[in-house]
């Protein structure tokens, strides 16, 4: 655990503390810097994923206190909770954000969040988490867990949409090979894609939805690939196992019409040259406008990130990306409930709302009131398609934003 001040002076004095930071989060102060916990992977496997988690919550708030925000007077003060890449790592630090932190609410950046979903929204149901969704438990779609809010999507992994499948019909693809870990998003994700391939038209071709996180052997899997005549692909893995798995295939002379990678736009990639070298012609989806769209609303968060973030180039890695959008939506919320509402108050408000767009970043608005709604990426069932070319990201005509409607009557089942 690591407490950061942020932009507030200093938690609760010691005599308020007794009366104004009572434990649960049923009695967290309303007045003086708003309390954030930030649960995330700061060791263990998926440490390297989420290295920039705090600090894109952290760019959130100092732009936020800058621009002179409705509540930013208050003072935003971060204290981090390490999952250590667990699920039991991650109830573990979300008991302590809640019950010793006194978090007033809790942003989870995590793959390993379905190991604290129930205890989030039972337990904890008077403190708001507020996260991207993106770790696949049942948590963020139980109509009883009135206190989880999915920042970046709302994702029923059981669903499946015709996003990807028109995506790749479009450009020409006939046979999709799936690689996704074996976590329960990643395997859902993996399948849900392979749905929407066959429902667009296209054949199944090399499945494999069962792989271990982390570093792997991805001999089997190109050998695969090749054998079933797959020519799109979608691997739902840790970038640098992706890479990986794409410079086998590029090794083996194995040409592939399109590879999509759920994570892995942003400048981590950038700052490797073997990642860049294999990552040439891969499509990286993200929920949000890429920076290279070029739009107002990136051009204004791409310098944000310079200014507040460190970046170099302007461009959000995954983690920070997801720690800038859980944060607006903590703004967003507060500008909604009053800048000194409670936690309750903080709740409902959100629950009432269907107009959060992460500052224009989202192409269409998240309606936070419904609870269960499919998203394959963010509102809308959309995703952004960016793929590298050279040194930069060029994003795909045919993926700015790629949208797609529910599959009806399917229910996604993992090989």
């Amino acid at each position: 655990m690591r407490r950061v001040g942020a932009i507030a002076a200093a938690v609760c004095a010691a005599a308020l503390v007794l009366s104004a930071c009572g434990p649960g989060g049923t009695g967290v102060a309303t007045n003086g810097p708003v309390n954030v916990g930030v649960l995330t992977s700061l060791s263990g496997v998926a440490a390297g994923q989420y290295a920039d988690s705090e600090r894109g919550a952290q760019a959130r708030f100092a732009a936020y206190k800058d621009a002179g925000g409705k509540c930013a007077s208050r003072g935003f003060d971060v204290v981090v909770g390490d999952d250590q890449s667990t699920p039991q790592g991650a109830l573990t630090a979300t008991q302590r954000l809640v019950q010793q932190e006194h978090a007033y609410a809790v942003l989870p950046i995590s793959t390993y969040f379905y190991g604290a979903g129930q205890y989030a929204g039972t337990q904890a149901k008077q403190t708001p988490f507020l996260g991207g969704a993106f770790d696949g438990g049942d948590q963020w779609l139980n109509p009883k867990y009135g206190n989880l809010f999915a920042a970046m999507s709302g994702t029923d992994y059981d669903k499946a949409a015709t996003t990807y499948g028109d995506y790749w019909k479009r450009i020409g693809g006939t046979k999709v090979a799936v690689v996704a870990a074996n976590t329960p998003s990643a395997a859902k994700s993996g399948e849900g894609a392979a749905l929407s391939a066959e429902h667009a038209g296209l054949q199944r071709g090399y499945i494999n939805e069962r792989e271990p996180l982390g570093p792997m052997d991805v001999g089997p899997a190109v050998l695969g690939i090749e054998q079933s005549g797959a020519d799109v692909l979608y691997a739902v893995l840790l970038p640098n196992t992706a890479y990986a798995l794409v410079a086998a295939l590029h090794q083996a002379g194995i040409q592939m019409k399109s590879v999509l990678l759920a994570t892995g736009y942003g400048a981590d990639l950038l700052k490797s040259p073997p990642a860049v070298a294999s990552a040439q012609g891969i499509g990286f989806l993200t929920s949000y406008a890429p920076v290279e769209l070029n739009t107002p609303v990136t051009q204004a968060w791409s310098a944000a990130l310079r200014k507040y973030a460190g970046s170099q180039t302007g461009l959000p890695s995954f983690s920070m990306a997801v720690g800038w959008i859980s944060a607006d939506l903590l703004i967003h919320g507060l500008e909604l409930a009053g800048c000194h509402a409670t936690q309750s108050q903080l709740i409902n408000a959100l629950r009432a709302d269907k107009t959060f767009t992460a500052g224009g970043l989202f192409p269409q608005p998240a309606e936070l009131r419904q609870r269960g709604t499919y998203s394959v990426g963010g509102p809308g069932n959309c995703s952004y398609v960016s793929i590298l070319r050279g040194q930069a990201f060029a994003p795909d005509p045919n993926g700015s934003p790629a949208c797609g409607t529910e599959i009806p009557g399917v229910r996604v089942e993992p090989k």
